[in-house]
C-alpha cells in the first residue's frame, strides 16, 4: 500500500481517539492470547515497543509477574497513562523513545521482546532496521512477537476489513504504513530468526513471531 510520512500519534487527540476505540477492535484478545502464549517460561525481562497506555505489557505483566518490564513510547498521553497504570509495579520502567529512531543500546538484553499494534506506522524501511536492532537485543531463544495490522493482499479485502472494524475508507489514519505478512516473515528469516511464523492472523490483524536461535 502506498506509504505516506505523517505520523499523527504524537497529538493527545489522536491517541485519545484511539484508546476509546481500543477494547472494541475485533478479535484483539485472540491475538493478544497467542502472544502470551509465545512467551518463554520463566521470563526474566521483556521489553514492549511502542506500549501505548501500556495494555499488552499489563497482559505480560499478568502472565509473567516476575518479569522485569521495560515499556517505550513516544506519545505523552500514552506515556501518562502508562505512567499512572503501572505506579505502583516496580518492576516496569517506563522510557520516552520515538522508534523513527534507533532503538537506544543501554536498553539492554532481553528475553523477549514485544510489540502490538505499533510498528506498522513506520516507514518500510524503518521496520526492517527494527527487526534487525530487535534481533541483536534479544538473548539466544529470546523470543520477538509482534502483534501488527499488516496489509490485505489486494484492495477489495482491505476494504471489508474496514467495514468490519467500522472505519469509513475516508477516515483511514494516514499514519498507517502497511506492509503485507510474507515480505516481513521474509525478513526476520533473513535476519537469522528461527522458528518464525505468522501464529494467528483475522483480517488484517496478525501474530508475527521469530526465536533468536543459540548460535547466530
Amino acid at each position: 500500500m502506498h506509504q505516506t510520512s505523517v505520523n499523527r500519534w504524537g497529538s493527545p487527540a489522536h491517541a485519545l481517539d484511539y484508546l476509546a476505540r481500543a477494547d472494541s477492535i475485533p478479535h484483539r484478545t485472540e491475538g493478544e492470547a497467542e502472544l502470551l502464549a509465545c512467551l518463554p517460561c520463566p521470563l526474566t525481562r521483556v521489553l514492549d515497543l511502542g506500549s501505548g497506555d501500556g495494555r499488552l505489557l499489563a497482559l505480560v505483566r499478568l502472565a509473567r509477574p516476575a518479569a522485569e518490564a521495560v515499556a517505550i513510547d513516544f506519545s505523552e498521553t500514552m506515556l501518562d497513562r502508562m505512567r499512572v497504570r503501572f505506579a505502583a509495579d516496580p518492576l516496569v520502567s517506563i522510557r520516552a523513545h520515538d522508534m523513527d529512531h534507533p532503538l537506544p543500546k543501554s536498553l539492554g538484553t532481553f528475553d523477549a521482546i514485544v510489540s502490538s499494534f505499533a510498528i506498522h506506522h513506520l516507514s518500510h524501511e524503518r521496520k526492517r532496521a527494527l527487526y534487525e536492532e530487535v534481533y541483536r537485543l534479544l538473548l539466544p531463544h529470546g523470543v520477538f512477537c509482534n502483534l501488527e495490522h499488516v496489509a490485505s493482499p489486494t484492495r477489495t479485502l482491505h476494504e471489508q476489513f474496514l467495514a468490519s472494524i467500522e472505519v469509513d475508507p475516508h477516515d483511514e489514519d494516514p499514519s498507517n504504513k502497511l506492509l503485507d505478512v510474507e515480505t516481513q516473515l521474509g525478513w526476520l528469516r533473513a535476519i537469522g530468526f528461527a522458528d518464525v511464523d505468522c501464529h494467528w492472523k483475522w483480517r488484517e490483524l496478525a501474530l508475527l513471531a521469530g526465536t533468536r536461535p543459540e548460535t547466530a
